[in-house]
């Protein structure tokens, strides 16, 4: 039984010694642990919602008012917005923002998350699909002004590049965000960065979502799933890869002998 647990039980067993009838109902509610994993879904779930509206926003204002936002506006809303909300929730929640960061994370045990990934996953997807609702109730989104991402040749070619992108972000958040020499502050701007530069060159060809609630969000509230599974299966592809191969090139004083007598390598990697 976890020490929180136990002082749930005393609570419990010192109000029934005094007649009073116990709740336990209410004692589950309101255990730090409830409390703190409650936290934790609000900050991924109103992360996620700013992020879609902000950088979604700047797509369907750009297609509705001729252009006024233009590409590289549209590239650095994306940027800043993820910058702006890492600093503001990412002490609570991580500020994932993205199911497939948390994955990544999971396997690669950077963060005691494995048995809140569903959880995690769940907020960010409430989080897309709520932002997406909110941009279709305010702008009169056509066709022509769709916030998703669609692919712009083919599944194949769109696919790759979902993979090297999702990469790339992966590999800097491992490198800015799970490396104790790095400097921790200046994680946000360069994951803002990052995702800047890869709406820069992926944007006209995927979208570059990166993201698979980035995607599933405009796509339930506008009914269009053209082309939607590339980007719940590129975007994990390539960061759990990105994740993994910072992991081979994160410094360690042990040798190599020693580091691959493990079963598993990768295993024994992801520890370090």
């Amino acid at each position: 039984m976890s020490k929180t647990n136990e002082i749930v039980e005393e609570e419990l067993k010192v109000e029934e010694g005094n007649g009073i009838p116990s709740n336990k109902f209410h004692y589950f509610c309101s255990s730090p642990y409830v409390v703190c994993l409650a936290q934790k879904m609000m900050a991924e779930a109103i992360g996620t919602y700013f992020v879609i509206f902000a950088g979604c926003g700047a797509v369907v204002v750009n297609n509705l008012y001729d252009d006024k936002v233009t590409f590289p506006g549209i590239c650095v809303t994306w940027g800043l917005i993820v910058m702006v909300m890492v600093y503001s929730v990412g002490h609570i929640s991580g500020a994932h923002f993205n199911p497939a960061v948390t994955l990544t994370f999971a396997i690669c045990r950077h963060s005691p998350i494995k048995r809140l990934v569903p959880l995690y996953i769940i907020a960010q997807i409430l989080g897309s699909m709520l932002a997406s609702g909110t941009l279709c109730a305010i702008f009169d989104v056509t066709p022509n002004a769709y916030f998703g991402t669609i692919p712009a040749g083919s599944n194949g070619q769109s696919m790759g590049i979902e993979i090297i992108i999702s990469f790339l972000l992966m590999f800097v958040i491992s490198g800015v965000a799970t490396d104790s020499r790095a400097i921790g502050e200046l994680a946000g701007i360069a994951v803002g960065m990052t995702i800047m530069l890869n709406v820069f060159v992926a944007g006209p060809i995927s979208g570059a979502s990166m993201n698979p609630a980035r995607s599933i969000g405009p796509a339930v509230m506008k009914q269009n799933f053209k082309g939607l599974w590339v980007y719940i299966i590129g975007p994990p592809i390539g960061t759990i890869a990105g994740g993994l191969t910072y992991n081979l090139i994160r410094f360690t004083d042990k040798p190599l002998r020693e580091l691959t007598k493990s079963s598993s390598f990768l295993r024994t990697m992801s520890r370090l």
